[in-house]
């Protein structure tokens, strides 16, 4: 197996101005920003003239099942031989985790052995490096910064909720067509939606009891 890790600032550069003042917010805009870390684990498995070797098919689920394939992980193949037959079980074996193979296949660090395709997983994980973050002594800061630890708590939050940390990066697709029946329901129920004040006010008496 393989592992390669390749880190990805999101959003804005993490930078930490470091300092005998601490760390230094001097815009809206928190210099504590999510990171993403991308792992590889790749796995070569055997071919012959048909598709996967014999037994080949059930070690590479064993594998899947050991890795616990989830929504968020990406899975290619890495195969000079363009063996569509091998593709066709690949995919197969992925679907049953309800993924999809990608095209986008990563570079990992030893080229493919013939007669072998290489299998690789890609996963993301989003986190905010050096939160929390007290470094700056504000009784001592006369620039009017921000807090050393702004930012902190929603980037972290937003780390730690978002489903494909990849969209943290790139984003995620719009759909290709839209569903204008779909848009207009919302828009058709805010328009035939009572005003709050039609039915009048209700009277409140002012005595105790």
């Amino acid at each position: 197996m393989i592992k390669t890790t390749i880190l990805f600032a999101s959003l804005a550069p993490a930078l930490l101005l470091a300092g005998c003042m601490g760390t230094q917010n001097q815009g809206i805009e928190s210099v504590h920003q999510p990171v993403v870390a991308r792992t590889d684990y790749a796995l070569d498995v055997a071919t012959s003239g048909s598709g996967l070797a014999a037994g080949e098919d059930r070690r590479l689920a064993g594998w899947m099942d050991t890795m616990r394939l989830g929504y968020g992980d990406r899975i290619a193949i890495d195969d000079p031989s363009g063996h569509m037959r091998v593709r066709s079980e690949v995919a197969e074996l992925v679907a049953g985790y309800g993924l999809l193979l990608t095209n986008d296949t990563p570079v990992t660090q030893a080229p493919v052995t013939p007669g072998t395709v290489r299998v690789v997983v890609s996963r993301m994980h989003a986190s905010v490096p050096g939160c929390p973050d007290w470094s700056l002594d504000s009784a001592n800061d006369y620039n009017a910064n921000t807090s050393s630890n702004y930012g902190c708590a929603v980037n972290s939050n937003l780390a730690a909720m978002v489903a494909n940390p990849g969209d943290l990066v790139r984003g995620a697709a719009g759909r290709e067509t839209n569903d204008a029946a779909q848009s207009f329901k919302a828009i058709d129920t805010y328009r035939k939606k009572a005003p709050t004040g039609a039915a009048g006010l209700t009277a409140a008496g002012s005595g105790a009891k």
